[in-house]
């Protein structure tokens, strides 16, 4: 077979199983800054939940929720949409699904994929971790506290990982999603399949999805 038909094909194959993009990672479309509920609308009905839909959330809906938890929002100092003592940054939010595990890049609006395979049901001890359509895993990199005494990067690491659960959660409220922020996991196993250092704490987690009983 001649070799540019043999590569025709294998590319072809790649994209059939939705992996071109993923070879290197996805640029995200660009959040939308329009549309969304009033604020005061949006307190009124966040919530916790732990029923959810298992439709996959589509790419922009997936792009406006990452910016809106810890996106660039002011492009001349990259400075994001949540709070960060001193700012750090030191929180990378990674995002679990059904075809990995990938990192997001707030300054290029991108996911590094990280993990081939789903680890779902690892982020979590409650069932619905596993079948749920995103798990953010929020995760502290000490390197970049390291003026920072052992209480200090504790406290503010928790501290900074909760501004960015409760965008997650004001976005959700917003956008009509599901959610509910998760501390019970076994950090040193997820750690592990995520290909961790010894430099990367685990804070929390946090499920994402339509609710249960999303039709459309």
């Amino acid at each position: 077979m001649d070799k540019w038909m043999y590569a025709g094909l294998f590319m072809m194959s790649m994209m059939g199983n939705g992996l071109a993009q993923e070879t290197d990672g996805i640029k995200l479309p660009p959040p939308q800054m329009e549309g969304g509920k009033p604020f005061m609308q949006v307190l009124k009905e966040r919530h916790s939940t732990r029923e959810f839909g298992a439709k996959p959330l589509p790419q922009q809906v997936l792009s406006n929720l990452l910016w809106a938890a810890n996106g660039v929002n002011r492009a001349d100092s990259g400075k994001r949409t949540a709070p960060s003592a001193r700012d750090w940054r030191e929180i990378d939010v990674y995002v679990a699904t059904a075809k990995g595990v990938y990192r997001y890049n707030p300054i290029t609006h991108t996911l590094k994929r990280v993990v081939t395979s789903d680890i779902r049901k690892m982020t979590g001890v409650q069932d619905f971790v596993a079948t749920v359509p995103v798990n953010l895993v929020y995760v502290a990199d000490l390197n970049r506290m390291s003026d920072a005494e052992a209480e200090q990067q504790a406290v503010y690491s928790a501290t900074d990982t909760g501004f960015i659960a409760q965008n997650v959660y004001l976005f959700c409220a917003s956008a009509g999603l599901a959610t509910v922020v998760r501390g019970s996991i076994d950090r040193a196993a997820l750690g592990a399949a995520m290909g961790l250092g010894s430099h990367q704490q685990i804070i929390l987690a946090q499920s994402v999805g339509y609710p249960a009983k999303h039709t459309r």
